[in-house]
C-alpha cells in the first residue's frame, strides 16, 4: 500500500494503536522496519532517496521515524510523462505543485469490422497514426521536460508500457529516459487533470506491512 507523506505521523499512531507499541525500529536496505508489541512488522521505503538526520529532542515518536517523516516531506522536483494511444501530457512538479505542462491530443482511426484489403489497409493506417503520436508525444517531452532534466530528480511514467517506451526511445530524451523510476503510475487518459493527481502515487511512502500470522519463515 502508499501512504501520502502528509498523513504518515497519523497512519503510524493508528498501526500503534491497533498493534501496541513500536518494540523496534530499524534500518533495512535502505528502508525503515518497524516491529509493533504484537510482532508485527511495517516496513517503509521512501519515494526519494534519503539519510537519517536530527529529530526533534521532545518527541516521543523514536528518533529515525520522526526523521524519516520529515525527509519524506521535503519537496522533490519529478518529471512525468502520460502516454496512451492518442492522448499524452507531461509535467515537472515541485513536490505537488505543477511547475509546467503540456497535454496534447491526435486521432488514432478505431477499430473495423471489415477484413481481407480494407482491413490491410487499415492497419497500417492505423500503424502510421501510432507512430505520429508516439513522435508528436516525443517532441512534447523534448520541449517542455528537455529544459528541466538537469534540475529533476526521477522521471515517472504511465499509461501504454509500449508507447510511452518508444516516446523514451528518442535519443534526445536519452539523460531523462536515465532518470525513470517505477512502479508505473495507475492513470487513465492523460488529461490534465489526472497530471494533476499524479503526486499522489510517485509522492507517497511505499508501506509493506507483515502480521504474525503472515510469516512464513521462523
Amino acid at each position: 500500500m502508499r501512504v501520502p507523506p502528509e498523513r504518515l505521523a497519523r497512519w503510524l499512531d493508528g498501526v500503534a494503536a491497533r498493534h501496541g507499541a513500536f518494540d523496534g525500529v530499524g534500518l533495512v536496505d535502505g528502508a525503515v522496519r518497524v516491529t509493533c508489541a504484537d510482532s508485527t512488522e511495517v516496513t517503509l521505503r521512501a519515494p526519494f532517496g534519503w539519510r537519517p538526520g536530527p529529530a526533534a529532542p521532545s518527541s516521543p515518536t523514536p528518533p529515525l521515524l520522526t526523521s524519516f517523516s520529515a525527509a519524506v516531506r521535503v519537496p522533490h522536483r519529478a518529471a512525468v510523462l502520460l502516454v496512451r494511444r492518442g492522448r499524452w501530457a507531461v509535467g515537472v512538479f515541485d513536490g505537488s505543485d505543477l511547475v509546467v505542462s503540456k497535454v496534447d491530443t491526435r486521432r488514432v482511426q478505431g477499430r473495423t469490422a471489415a477484413g481481407g484489403w480494407s482491413q490491410q489497409r487499415f492497419a497500417r493506417r492505423r500503424a502510421n497514426q501510432t507512430d505520429a503520436v508516439v513522435g508528436a508525444a516525443a517532441e512534447t517531452a523534448v520541449r517542455v521536460l528537455g529544459p528541466h532534466t538537469g534540475e529533476v530528480e526521477a522521471l515517472f511514467t504511465g499509461g501504454d508500457r509500449g508507447l510511452v517506451d518508444d516516446v523514451l526511445a528518442d535519443p534526445r530524451l536519452r539523460a531523462l529516459a536515465a532518470l525513470r523510476r517505477g512502479p508505473a503510475l495507475e492513470v487513465g487518459d492523460p488529461t490534465k487533470a489526472v497530471l494533476l493527481e499524479t503526486p499522489a502515487q510517485f509522492r507517497a511512502v511505499e508501506v509493506h506491512i507483515v502480521e504474525p500470522g503472515e510469516r512464513t519463515g521462523p
